[in-house]
């Protein structure tokens, strides 16, 4: 395995992560601000108002998101594994 063929892989790696886990950390950030701006408003400073929101928003999106997640995940190692005899060389 040349440097190029490995560094291709690891960028393709790095990406494919990236893409799965932007939505996820996306909603998160975007729910825990909408709830910061509520606590900020309403003067109500209670831990749990920002945890639960933001949970129940994540494990919802991964329901929803599950065949698209893993979906992604089947195409990314169906191509790493066509790629394993080129690996060799």
């Amino acid at each position: 395995m040349n440097p190029d063929f490995a560094v291709e892989i690891i960028r393709l790696m790095m990406f494919k992560a990236v893409s799965l886990a932007a939505p996820i950390l996306g909603i998160g950030m975007s729910v825990g601000l909408s709830v910061s701006v509520f606590q900020a408003v309403t003067s109500i400073n209670e831990q749990t108002l920002s945890f639960v929101p933001k949970t129940m928003s994540i494990v919802t999106f991964l329901v929803l998101a599950t065949p698209w997640i893993l979906r992604t995940l089947m195409e990314f190692s169906t191509v790493i594994i066509q790629l394993i005899p080129q690996m060799a060389n």
